[in-house]
């Protein structure tokens, strides 16, 4: 990991604190503390969004929904996520990763979830706790508890309990 300087110097040039950003973003989402504080906490997202939508090509949704901050093993870049969607704790989102909007709504992703480097999840699906999407996998079905979808034809292997 990065040291305490390291993540100082990166917070300053990337406009983006992990801790920070995700503390105010679950302040205001549930709107905790009071109003002329959470526009303040809000100015501090809106930041940080737009200096990473435009130099990361990141869209985190505004109510997109985080049970935990979830990891980004590779950093903000190119992912983007639905206004909509509903994202469980202790999950892994990796570079290129889009989760949108399309028939029948927004995904609902469950808990320790993996979504492997460029894997797309679109409309209303979801995508059960302990489930590994491999990187490049296009997902428009509902995927059960641990399962593990494979590229190509989308294979979906379930690991026995």
């Amino acid at each position: 990991m990065f040291s305490k300087f390291e993540q100082v110097v990166q917070g300053i040039v990337q406009h983006y604190n992990p801790k920070k950003y995700w503390k105010y973003r679950q302040k205001v989402i549930s709107n905790q503390g009071s109003r002329i504080i959470n526009i303040i906490r809000l100015g501090y997202i809106k930041r940080c969004d737009a200096f990473n939508n435009a130099s990361m090509g990141t869209h985190l949704g505004y109510g997109a929904q985080f049970a935990s901050t979830p990891s980004f093993p590779h950093g903000l870049n190119g992912i983007i996520v639905s206004h909509n969607a509903i994202v469980g704790e202790n999950c892994r989102i990796f570079h290129q990763v889009t989760i949108g909007e399309g028939r029948g709504g927004a995904p609902t992703i469950g808990n320790n979830v993996l979504l492997g480097a460029g894997s797309k999840i679109i409309g209303g699906v979801h995508l059960g706790n302990n489930v590994k999407i491999a990187a490049g996998c296009v997902v428009m079905e509902d995927i059960p508890d641990n399962a593990v979808v494979l590229p190509g034809e989308n294979r979906t292997v379930i690991k026995e309990q």
